[in-house]
């Protein structure tokens, strides 16, 4: 079987194994509440549906939101916003007012309610019962800044694709190390420190991935800092550096003795991926994407399980932490391997226009 057809049968099995009954009630792979674990889940099938054209997955989605819409009332946090990143194109393809109208009061939640630092960042703040007071994760620029850019790309609106640009350059000027170019997990504003310190692998590949489509969202309705895109590139040759020889990347990524993690590592190439389609990496990037590609792919259980994911993590209290989260399957794990797949053809065939740049 060629590699084409092989990626072409694991999206599928990924994805009827996303959508089992047996899941309700695991936290990981419960697709029926609105929250950020199924959110990236139905953001990677959105990506997979509309770059395979696959009716299916686009009529299941719309099936999804009219089932769990009502549990979007609940109290508003930036875990929660990660479905709204659905709306744009929702709209887009069915023109129901309802995806525009409920989108539009969401962002004026974000832009003038919503809890920010005293440097203007976004507090993370989650569906748990647990405050992170002035605390800024790097999770935030995906479950909800991504949102944002989507709205502004599909209204024209300047004030949305501005703030999302502002955003994500904070975010990365708080938790970037100037001398490694890779992010911590963290930033506490009171304390003005990054708690632990940790170089932890899944918020870098928030970031790693989001940027890129926020730039390709906004482009044309808001300026794009020089300082945005150089430290972009700064986090992506960390990122590089300390790669693992079969594709992946550890927990944390400076401890090659700790485990590989199969999601962040995912996160991680894709982005490298959108980085060069969107001008901001050398086509270079795309090699250690294609490993990562044939690094995970022994990872998929037949069944469609994504293996070698990590559970739910907070800002941990030390690195040595980190390494004992436990694995298991979740949405998001088979959501970013799912984004990194559906690229994969690309990739591991060189036509994409990107190789070229």
């Amino acid at each position: 079987m060629n590699t084409e057809r092989k990626l072409a049968e694991t999206l599928d099995v990924m994805f009827q194994y996303m959508i089992l009954e047996e899941h309700k009630g695991h936290w990981g792979m419960d697709i029926d509440h609105w929250d950020w674990v199924p959110g990236v889940g139905v953001i990677s099938l959105m990506e997979y549906g509309t770059a395979s054209g696959r009716r299916e997955v686009l009529d299941y989605l719309l099936q999804w939101v009219n089932r769990n819409k009502h549990k979007a009332e609940g109290a508003k946090v930036i875990n929660s916003l990660a479905p709204f990143a659905l709306f744009p194109e929702l709209y887009r393809q069915t023109k129901d007012p309802w995806f525009l109208q409920k989108a539009m009061s969401t962002a004026d939640w974000m832009l003038n309610t919503a809890p920010v630092t005293r440097e203007g960042a976004l507090e993370h703040t989650v569906t748990e019962n647990v405050d992170f007071p002035e605390q800024v994760w790097a999770d935030t620029v995906y479950m909800a800044v991504l949102f944002l850019a989507r709205l502004g790309g599909l209204t024209g609106e300047s004030r949305l694709a501005d703030a999302a640009v502002q955003q994500a350059l904070l975010h990365l000027q708080l938790l970037q190390d100037p001398e490694s170019g890779l992010l911590y997990h963290g930033w506490n504003s009171r304390e003005k420190n990054h708690m632990s310190a940790v170089h932890w692998a899944r918020a870098n590949a928030w970031i790693t991935l989001t940027v890129p489509q926020i730039i390709a969202e906004v482009r044309g309705l808001a300026a794009i800092p020089e300082e945005l895109r150089s430290r972009y590139c700064s986090l992506a040759a960390g990122l590089r550096s300390c790669q693992a020889g079969n594709g992946l990347w550890h927990t944390v990524l400076n401890r090659p003795d700790f485990v590989q993690e199969t999601s962040g590592s995912a996160g991680i190439a894709c982005g490298f991926f959108k980085g060069v389609e969107q001008g901001l990496l050398d086509s270079s990037f795309l090699e250690g994407a294609r490993q990562t590609v044939q690094g995970i792919l022994p990872l998929i259980a037949e069944n469609g399980e994504v293996q070698g994911v990590s559970g739910g993590t907070p800002v941990m209290p030390s690195a040595d932490a980190y390494n004992t989260i436990e694995t298991y399957p979740t949405l998001y794990g088979q959501g970013l391997v799912m984004q990194l797949f559906t690229h994969a053809p690309d990739l591991l065939s060189g036509t994409h226009p990107a190789w070229k740049v």
